[in-house]
């Protein structure tokens, strides 16, 4: 965004500014919101319920569903002097240096500041699903890598560095996470969440929301709700999810990231349940989230959400009715820019066809939030700190968004994440000697390592003539660096997509004359339709795209060993070609250091660590299954299509080896409002440092409605030294195994249950299996219920 003229003259206005008791600090945020919205005229307060998007393509090849139908021409002068609610993605729309942004967005709040009778400044947002979605930016793993590391803590120390940086150029609000939990793997925006269980998704996504929020930016969970469950895995179709899906499945990572983290803002999704639109649910925006979870922050809209009742779903007639219906239904902010919460909202309200209390409601909601982060305050600083003693003309180079501090952390982050699916040769890791025969379309491409909501992919693509603005070095460059007495010799072999096979011959005879070839296959990150991956990019089935396939298949007859990196934002079915392979590697989006981190797993200098997030599945049509199935979802006498993966959920080896004990007897009775500790002592048996996963899951026998066969319910990441041994304790509440029962209520149900320790979700490998029977009255319980497994990991136990 550069806006960089004088502002004009305002023209005289009737209602002079007032510096009421609004101003004053040292009142609560309620009794200064109170006194503003009385002081307001109608178009002033409707000004606050938009954002504008000065720099918003309306020529197509733009960044959100519809853009260039969607976006009108605004008068920034015209519409700044009423005041303005937000300002849409002042460094995510074009690149731009991120000091001469920094002072773009400053001088744009000082317009706004000078325009309105208030002077309140905007509320800036951006996009932070993999870093800030800003040219120069640490491009840190996707969120599908976060879930592969298992890490809680190590996410939420990203996030805050992500905040950290968003704050410092004057960003307030992130559009992240996603919390949408994946029901099909074909659905483009599976590299965005974070994996295909509700439990591990709302634990990584609620430690993202703390660490965003400890540096002061308003976290937005997305896409409340259903999204991911769309018909056919088609991006923005129609969902048909039960109830007892919605309120199992799909809600729980919104509702603990709630409750446990602090989220202060939730974007509607583009969902519609049951023929209703999110954007016009009130019993999802309002009676859920806000009446029973207590929610009190700011809904706001997907891009053009509240439009799209209009164009796309065909509930309202006009832009009046469309916020007429989002207005009623929470939806207290319209992005990315004005449509149907401007004039239209005002002249229905004028016209008794909208409530005046309804853009009240909203009004009362967004100023508080602006009241918290200072907004409304007479002594808020002119420009970002980060601008302090920086003159406008050298503004330029003056801020760094990519340290070595951060980019550190996206490298952990990125070897934590690296699953080693298979070594059954025991070719990994390598010898770095002899003759290395690095194969496939991704491996000499930077943006292999990033996914559609990286800078470079989401907006860099489309300024070609733009540097990158960050380092990121390809698996080749890594791979050559890390083995400097080897031989390392490339061939593409084919595109990602493309359907040119001229170069699988000379792949192949690279291949033929190593000692070994890594082939590095996967997707092009890219939205609606400009990539095999991300936003739009759905795949009509899992099978690996283009001709990487048959040239993957070319690699193994040649004889030599194939050892696979997949640098991908789902799972593909590798059945058939698995066994054939010397070693696998699966890597989601990896980030910036995503090469390094991938090349030190292949070399060893890594312990790959990293468990998967979703199964991996045989065959490429038809099961685009998921773990938590019940009894008739599993393989069974009376199909010929068997869904089992060919590697389960929760899934990942390691360089060295680990042996689990069983921790003290555990009682064979619990009340239903009872709690115990189960613990399980884990022995690194191997010759060198690694870290095991333990993984926790549930099986209910016997329950009133059918329950999947097995559930995640705790885990921990255990780092341990050679023959080091830790004990780790989970605190088991009962309130972990509630479901929602045959009366729709969520409940405890006394009986026999199995907990088991594993290292993923198939039965075949499970450790310890704990029996209880819970006893007592069927419990009925709400959103206050237990919702988090406690782990405690004691210290290394003497080395046997």
């Amino acid at each position: 965004m550069a806006i960089h003229p004088a502002p004009q003259s305002r023209q005289a206005d009737p209602h002079p500014p007032a510096d009421g008791p609004w101003r004053d600090p040292s009142l609560s945020p309620e009794e200064r919101v109170a006194d503003l919205v009385s002081r307001m005229t109608p178009q002033e307060k409707a000004a606050q319920l938009y954002g504008i998007w000065v720099g918003a393509d309306a020529e197509g090849g733009g960044v959100a569903p519809h853009q260039n139908d969607m976006v009108d021409p605004v008068d920034f002068e015209d519409l700044t002097r009423r005041g303005l609610g937000q300002l849409t993605r002042p460094f995510g729309t074009a690149p731009v240096d991120p000091g001469v942004g920094a002072l773009s967005l400053a001088t744009a709040q000082a317009r706004i500041v000078e325009a309105g009778r208030f002077g309140i400044p905007a509320l800036a947002h951006e996009e932070c699903l993999a870093g800030f979605t800003a040219w120069g930016a640490t491009a840190y793993p996707v969120p599908l890598a976060w879930g592969a590391a298992w890490d809680p803590e190590l996410v939420a120390e990203m996030a805050r560095r992500i905040g950290d940086d968003m704050r410092s150029v004057g960003v307030h609000q992130g559009l992240a996470p996603v919390l949408d939990v994946v029901r099909d793997l074909r659905w483009g925006r599976v590299e965005e969440t974070i994996g295909e269980d509700p439990y591990l998704v709302a634990t990584i996504g609620t430690a993202y929301v703390r660490g965003l929020e400890s540096a002061g930016i308003v976290a937005t969970l997305k896409h409340f709700a259903g999204y991911s469950a769309s018909a056919g895995a088609r991006n923005l179709a129609p969902v048909r999810a039960g109830a007892r899906e919605m309120a199992d499945v799909i809600l729980p990572p919104f509702e603990m990231a709630v409750r446990e983290g602090g989220a202060r803002s939730v974007m509607h999704s583009y969902a519609e349940i049951d023929g209703v639109p999110a954007a016009a649910d009130p019993s999802l925006l309002t009676g859920l989230l806000r009446d029973t979870w207590g929610f009190s922050g700011t809904v706001v809209a997907d891009y053009f959400g509240i439009g799209f009742l209009e164009t796309l779903h065909k509930v309202a007639g006009n832009r009046a009715d469309a916020a007429r219906l989002a207005l009623t239904a929470g939806v207290d902010v319209e992005l990315p820019t004005v449509r149907s919460y401007g004039d239209e909202l005002v002249a229905a309200v004028r016209d008794g066809l909208v409530a005046g209390e309804l853009v009240d409601r909203a009004l009362h909601r967004v100023l508080l939030q602006k009241c918290e982060l200072g907004l409304l305050d007479p002594d808020r600083p002119a420009v970002p700190a980060v601008l302090d003693g920086v003159e406008p003309g050298r503004a330029r180079g003056s801020v760094d968004l990519d340290p070595p501090g951060n980019r550190a952390l996206a490298r952990l982050l990125a070897e934590r994440s690296c699953v080693l699916l298979a070594n059954p040769e025991d070719a990994l890791p390598l010898s770095g000697a002899g003759r290395i025969a690095v194969v496939g379309p991704r491996a000499d491409d930077p943006l292999a390592m990033l996914g559609c909501y990286s800078f470079p992919s989401h907006v860099g693509v489309m300024h070609p003539d733009a540097p990158m603005g960050i380092d990121v070095p390809t698996l080749l460059e890594s791979l050559r660096e890390e083995f400097p007495g080897a031989e390392v010799d490339h061939a593409q072999g084919c595109e990602v997509d493309g359907t040119d096979d001229s170069r699988i011959a000379e792949a192949t005879a690279l291949a033929a004359g190593a000692d070994v070839c890594v082939a590095v296959l996967g997707d092009r990150a890219g939205l609606f339709g400009r990539g095999t991956s991300g936003e739009g990019c759905d795949a009509a089935d899992l099978a690996l795209p283009g001709l990487q396939g048959e040239l993957l298949d070319a690699l193994l007859a040649t004889g030599t060993r194939v050892v696979l990196v997949l640098l991908t934002g789902r799972t593909y079915a590798l059945g058939g070609r698995a066994e054939r392979l010397a070693g696998c590697v699966q890597a989601f989006f990896p980030g910036e250091e995503g090469g390094p981190a991938l090349a030190g797993v292949l070399s060893g200098r890594v312990n790959p660590s990293g468990r998967l997030p979703l199964g991996v599945p045989r065959g490429p049509g038809g099961q685009p299954w998921t773990y938590l199935q019940p009894p008739l979802g599993l393989v069974n006498g009376v199909s010929n299509l068997d869904p089992t993966p060919l590697y389960p959920f929760g899934h990942g080896l390691s360089y060295t080896s680990f042996a689990w004990a069983p921790g003290a007897d555990v009682p064979a009775e619990l009340p239903t409002d009872g709690e115990t500790d189960l613990g399980i002592t884990v022995r690194n048996t191997g010759d060198r440092a690694g870290a095991e996963v333990v993984q926790l899951y549930a099986h209910d026998p016997v329950a009133q409605t059918t329950r999947p066969d097995a559930r995640l319910i705790g885990y921990a990441r255990v780092a341990l030294a050679a023959g080091e041994s830790r004990q780790v304790s989970f605190r088991f509440h009962p309130d972990l195994v509630s479901f929602t029962g045959t009366g729709g209520r969520r409940i405890v149900e006394p009986g026999d249950l199995e907990l088991r320790f594993a290292t993923s979700s198939d039965v075949a490998d499970v450790k310890h299996t704990v029996r209880l029977r819970l006893t007592g009255p069927e419990r009925t319980v709400d959103h206050r219920r237990r919702m988090v497994c406690d782990t405690t990991i004691d210290p290394p136990l003497a080395r046997k």
